[in-house]
């Protein structure tokens, strides 16, 4: 368990609880020093002196009326003192308080300073002043010092100032997380959009100019990711537009020359030209946007079932196991285009059999190509979705413009959805495409 809070506005709350209770304590620490214990000081003096004043003056009188003199000092010391008289104060705050302590030892250092010479000796009287024992000719005389220290019952005050304090250092947490974590939620969110493959929506540029210079660069970080990403579908459009014309030219050629030739070079020459003709067509659906086609209700079962005949009407077979799946919203052309590149992919650097399955799980539904070729491995499946990435073991293999899963990944984000690339059971290649269900 962390001790220390991972959220922003956790660590501001208990920040500022800290530098509350450290001045609190540092305020504490400067009333002792400054206040307390010069006050301290001040009053042992004067309880010294008057002791002394007492002492001397006991020992001027006769010795037959010392005690009715200690009597009567006592009760008129004790005169607005007031204490339970049910006997409820009985035994009650016998034990010196540390503030008590050192009054004591003071005045006591004070009191033998004076050369009196017993041993000073205080107890607790009723109503929790203390008296000081005077020992003259052998009798003891106790003297009662009311009002000395004044009793500081505990009233609950510091409690309530801590719970000020705690509500004050709440209230300061929730307008920082109000001014600062909201801006920042704002742009967690737009990252989040941009990551998901769409464009976030600007954001505003206002409030503290820390939040406003994040949000600023963040605009123009957008924009500059968009203007990149069209000027590169923009090239890569425009340059498989004008290939597609001299390939056209080649193929007709090829048909030219094809009986006056050597069948096996035209036949290998035929087979350069449609793997051209496929890289381009792979350029041309990586630049190809999928925003302007509308969502629809689609059957993945239905969808499935026309990229496997489709598939097998060029002599690649695939066998389908459908989920009885209810119609999804999604953009039908996009979706048919990625399940066919997985095919492709699956036939191209898997093995046979390949599998299209359907299903379903809470709320989402999911489509998957399995094949028994080599497989991949684990730490190349997230660069494989890289525009230009071909895995190690298929560099000496069929030739591609690495586009494929690149082109599955934008337009399965594009719907809200994740392609993950995982081993299949007994062997090769699992592309699982989840999307959410709306």
């Amino acid at each position: 368990m962390r001790l220390f809070p991972r959220s922003l506005f956790g660590r501001n709350v208990l920040l500022i609880v800290v530098l509350i209770v450290l001045g609190q304590l540092l305020g504490a620490l400067m009333v002792r020093q400054l206040i307390v214990k010069p006050r301290l000081a001040q009053l042992s003096v004067a309880v010294t002196r008057n002791v002394s004043s007492i002492r001397a003056g006991l020992a001027a009188m006769p010795p037959a009326q010392r005690e009715a003199f200690v009597a009567r000092f006592n009760h008129r010391a004790m005169q607005g003192v007031t204490h339970e008289v049910d006997g409820t104060d009985r035994g009650q705050r016998l034990l010196l308080s540390r503030l008590e302590r050192r009054f004591v030892r003071e005045a006591s250092r004070g009191i033998a300073a004076e050369g009196e010479g017993a041993e000073i000796i205080w107890r607790r009287e009723a109503g929790g002043s203390l008296a000081v024992r005077l020992r003259l000719d052998g009798a003891d005389h106790w003297v009662t010092l009311p009002g000395v220290l004044p009793a500081r019952e505990f009233t609950g005050a510091w409690v309530v100032a801590s719970l000020a304090s705690a509500m004050l250092a709440l209230l300061g947490a929730l307008l920082i997380h109000h001014y600062l974590n909201r801006p920042l939620r704002r742009v967690v969110a737009s990252a989040h959009t941009l990551a998901g493959g769409n464009s976030p929506q600007p954001l505003p540029e206002d409030g503290p100019t820390e939040i406003a210079d994040l949000s600023r660069s963040f605009n123009q970080m957008v924009r500059a990711l968009a203007q990149a990403d069209d000027e590169r579908t923009l090239m890569l459009a425009g340059v498989s537009h004008d290939l597609r014309t001299p390939l056209t030219k080649l193929r007709l050629g090829i048909e030219i020359l094809r009986d006056k030739a050597d069948a096996e070079l035209m036949a290998s020459m035929t087979r350069g030209v449609e793997e051209m003709d496929a890289i381009i067509g792979q350029f041309l659906d990586f630049a190809r946007s999928t925003d302007s086609e509308e969502r629809v209700p689609v059957d993945l079962d239905a969808l499935a079932a026309e990229v496997v005949a489709a598939s097998a009407d060029h002599g690649r077979p695939v066998t389908l196991q459908a989920g009885g799946l209810a119609p999804v919203m999604l953009r039908q052309r996009a979706m048919r285009r990625a399940l066919t590149n997985l095919v492709e992919n699956a036939w191209r650097h898997g093995s046979p059999p390949v599998t299209i399955a359907t299903g379903e799980r809470g709320e989402s539904v999911w489509i998957e190509v399995t094949d028994r070729g080599a497989g991949i491995a684990a730490a190349e499946a997230e660069a494989l979705k890289q525009p230009f990435r071909r895995a190690e073991s298929t560099r000496t293999g069929p030739p591609g413009a690495g586009l494929g899963l690149a082109i599955v990944d934008r337009i399965v984000r594009a719907h809200g959805g994740t392609l993950d690339l995982l081993p299949a059971a007994g062997g090769g290649l699992r592309a699982r495409v989840t999307l959410p269900r709306p």
